[in-house]
């Protein structure tokens, strides 16, 4: 994940928990067998990885953030977790299958992750991942980017996020020499938490990255004329409603 992200574990945990509801259809895409190895990359706090050690695989969970894996570990103390960035990921014995959700757009070299990925997985291994596509959250990055502006702060100079098109994304996949099996992009429309809440917590979990060097007073500042803004699309019926834009793929490494 983005190095400059802060995260905090209990808040992802408990507003933001609809990222491991939503991921729990990726394993579908995946099927893993009880006899596999299978890494989760970009774990979070472990709710997926559970989910698969539930088929009988042996899986490990590697996400960036300390804090994540810390909460994993209390979660889930039978399953391994380490900390690890995707960009220099290696391990000494292959995976039969990486699975990856909600956690691709916040590594801004694709290339290096892919090559990470490659080597990871042992031949005719499966790739599987779920992330924000072309135009995810377009409206809240929107209403940031004038938010922002208005104290003088670029928001794309702070963009923590990869947002890529299918057509770039499999593209880099092909050209590492995956076989690009299965490939989807989708609209998601993601209903917060808490109400008129809602909103607050998704910017406080995830746009720590836009915030650098503020005050607490500032970042009130910013994330209520952001509500200023986009209250008139994305507030509906009394819940915040954001503009997801997820891409799916499935690929298979063809050969070392």
């Amino acid at each position: 994940m983005n190095p400059t992200s802060q995260w905090n574990a209990d808040l992802y945990d408990d507003k933001m928990n609809f990222v491991s509801h939503y991921g729990r259809g990726l394993i579908d895409w995946l099927k893993p067998l009880s006899t596999e190895r299978i890494l989760d990359l970009g774990c979070g706090t472990g709710d997926l990885t559970a989910e698969l050690a539930k088929s009988g695989a042996t899986v490990m969970g590697v996400d960036f953030s300390a804090d994540m894996i810390r909460s994993a570990q209390q979660k889930y103390p039978h399953l391994p977790f380490q900390i690890a960035d995707a960009h220099t990921y290696t391990t000494e014995k292959q995976f039969d299958a990486i699975f990856s959700n909600a956690a691709l757009h916040w590594m801004k070299m694709p290339e290096k992750v892919i090559k990470s990925v490659w080597h990871a997985l042992a031949p005719k291994g499966r790739f599987v991942a779920e992330f924000g596509g072309k135009g995810n959250c377009e409206l809240v990055v929107d209403a940031l980017r004038v938010a922002l502006a208005k104290k003088g702060i670029s928001a794309d100079e702070r963009m923590p996020w990869y947002f890529p098109s299918i057509g770039e994304y499999a593209a880099l996949l092909e050209k590492q020499g995956f076989r690009v099996v299965l490939a989807s992009n989708f609209d998601r429309p993601t209903t917060m938490p808490d109400d008129d809440r809602g909103l607050r917590h998704w910017l406080d979990s995830f746009c720590s990255p836009f915030f650098t060097n503020m005050s607490a007073g500032e970042i009130d500042d910013v994330c209520l004329y952001v509500t200023e803004l986009l209250r008139p699309a994305l507030f509906q019926d009394g819940k915040w409603i954001v503009d997801y834009k997820r891409i799916r793929v499935f690929a298979i490494k063809t050969s070392e």
